[in-house]
Order: structure tokens, then C-alpha cells, then sequence
């Protein structure tokens, strides 16, 4: 039995959730190809068997909504609906749980795409020091990046330092040529990259050279007083446990803090272990000190990197079963 349905969204721009030339739609359309999908301006139209067109329907609203609650449809995202593999779907709450934590370059919104996050927001702005871990590409670091910056706008701090351990990911970088910095900004790549999506390049440059954003290996942090900044520790995995000691206790009075890590990816020698889950333990009931854990769930980018999680997690399993019966 063949139906037709018609949607209509003026509330949003038919190229933001169509795409280009109907691209995103046509993505849509090659997933059901005995249904007739066309679009004129913001209305669509969906002929065909009435259970795939009930379905297509379905897709095309979740896309609508995703559009209207992250300010953004990706060609990725389409995918993911169309496959019914969408992290967001099932994760967006409503949308007073979702608010712009700030606008980045071009006005661009930036939110909390998933729960996790949304609770990483909501435990900053309830503590001052918060612990975010979680695997890659969950956003930890993007986030923090995020709420410095809003803390900086709103003129509640006077200054952001991002730091992280200078250690390399299971590769020799060798001599590095250059001054200082041009050794070291390799390692704080990600940080400048997060930064990039906030300021228009140069007003990020102006903070920079005013130190206004600072950015900086961990080891510079020994002996300092960090206050009226919002500090972010990022992959804090590879911090020893006096390295942990060391950083948290610089914080000032007026001190905000995002400490993000991913206790699956430590690079340090195979000798030293690992402060972050010692530091984690030993502060989980200090009040003002919160700690919000990520998962596979909350990965925003390519689809398959949840799946790679997911495919190491089951293997370190397996590994972990057969030392123990060994």
C-alpha cells in the first residue's frame, strides 16, 4: 500500500537541512530507493510503501530536530540517522538542556552535543575543579576549551591556561629544531585546534601575544600561582602523581578547572605510572570537586571511532579474563 506524506520546516533554511543541491536529502533517498523523495523549498514531499515512508518521515524530523538543537547537520550525522546509528537521538534532552555554552568564530553556536557533556558543563559551573575522563574523541578537551572561553568572555576569570604533559604518543619526535615554543607546540596542537573553532585568528593571536590565553607544558606550572584563570590540564593520563600534586596545588582563590584524561591512552615510559586515577581516588569526596565520566556513547566523530572503542574495550577484556586464569 503506497502513501504519500508532505512535511513542511519553515522554521529552518532548506540548504541547512537539505544541503547543497539536495545533498543531504539525496542520501536520505538512496537509503529507500522505492520511495519518491523531492523537496521544494522547505517543504518535502515522500511517495511509496507506507511503512518506508513512515520511516523516511522519521528521519527526516530527527534530522530537523538535530538541526534545530545543535545549530548544524553534518553530512556524517545524516549518515548516522539514515543508518539509525545517531549518537544524538536518543542523548538530546530538551532543548533548555542544551543552550549555546558560547559562539564561536562566525557566530558558529557551540553545545554540549551529548548527556555526558551537558553534565560535564553543569558540574563546572557548580565546582571549581572537575575531573573529565573518557576516551578519545568524546569531546572532553572541545568542551573545556568552550567554557574557558565563555568564562573569559563573561569577564569571569581574566585569563585561560591550557597545559598539558609534554609526552610523546609512543613515538621519538627526535631533536626538535627551533626556540622553545616551536619545540613544544606540537604537543599543544589539539589546544590551539580547539581554540581555533572559538576567535576569529586574530583576536586569538592578540590574546596570545598578551597572554591573556596562555599555553604551556605542564612542567611550566611548578611554582606558579594560578588564580582569576580558568586552567584546563588536558590528557591528564600522562601526568605522574607529584606532577598531579604539583598542578593542583597552584591553584588560585578565584581558580576555575577542567582536568581531562583518558586512562586507556598513557604514554608515559614504562616505568611511571599514571597520577590521574591515584589523584581521582584520593579527591572523590572533597566537596567542589566533581568528576564526570564519558563513554563510547558520547564520541562526535566519525562513526567507526565508537565502534574502535568499543572493538579495544571487548579485547582488553578478553586480555584482562586471561591473566586472570593464568
Amino acid at each position: 500500500m503506497n502513501s504519500e506524506i508532505i512535511l513542511q520546516f519553515d522554521d529552518l533554511h532548506p540548504v541547512d537541512l537539505f544541503g547543497e543541491k539536495n545533498k543531504k536529502l539525496k542520501i536520505l533517498a538512496k537509503a529507500y530507493p522505492e520511495l519518491k523523495i523531492t523537496a521544494r523549498g522547505a517543504k518535502v514531499k515522500i511517495s511509496g510503501p507506507k511503512k518506508q515512508a513512515q520511516t523516511a518521515k522519521s528521519k527526516l524530523e530527527i534530522m530537523a530536530r538535530i538541526l534545530k538543537q545543535q545549530g548544524e547537520l553534518t553530512k556524517q550525522t545524516v549518515e548516522d540517522v539514515v543508518i539509525g546509528d545517531n549518537p544524538y537521538t536518543n542523548r538530546l534532552g530538551t532543548e533548555s538542556g542544551n543552550q549555546v555554552i558560547v559562539h564561536g568564530r562566525n557566530g558558529k553556536p557551540i553545545r554540549a552535543k551529548t548527556e555526558n557533556q551537558k553534565k560535564l558543563v553543569l558540574a563546572s559551573e557548580e565546582n571549581d575543579v572537575v575531573f573529565a575522563i573518557g576516551p578519545a574523541g568524546t569531546g572532553k578537551t572541545y568542551t573545556a576549551v568552550a567554557l574557558a572561553v565563555r568564562a573569559l568572555k563573561n569577564r569571569v576569570v581574566r585569563k585561560i591556561i591550557l597545559t598539558r604533559p609534554a609526552v610523546e604518543a609512543g613515538e621519538s619526535l627526535g631533536f626538535l629544531p627551533g626556540d622553545l615554543k616551536e619545540k613544544i607546540d606540537p604537543y599543544l596542537r589539539p589546544l590551539y585546534d580547539a581554540l581555533d573553532d572559538m576567535f576569529p585568528m586574530e583576536k586569538l593571536n592578540q590574546f596570545m601575544e598578551n597572554r591573556t590565553i596562555e599555553i604551556a607544558p605542564l612542567a611550566f606550572m611548578r611554582g606558579r600561582t594560578l588564580d582569576n584563570a580558568f586552567i584546563i590540564l588536558d590528557e591528564a593520563q600522562n601526568a605522574t602523581s607529584l606532577q598531579l600534586k604539583m598542578f593542583l596545588t597552584r591553584l588560585g582563590p578565584s581558580a576555575k578547572c577542567i582536568i581531562t584524561g583518558d586512562l586507556s591512552q598513557v604514554d608515559l615510559p614504562y616505568q611511571q605510572k599514571s597520577g590521574l586515577h591515584r589523584s581521582m581516588r584520593i579527591l572523590s569526596n572533597v566537596e567542589g570537586i566533581a568528576q564526570i565520566r564519558l563513554d563510547a556513547s558520547d564520541v562526535v566523530r566519525h562513526r567507526l571511532v565508537r565502534q574502535i572503542i568499543h572493538a579495544y574495550d571487548r579485547d582488553q577484556d578478553r586480555r584482562k579474563r586471561q591473566r586472570e586464569e593464568e
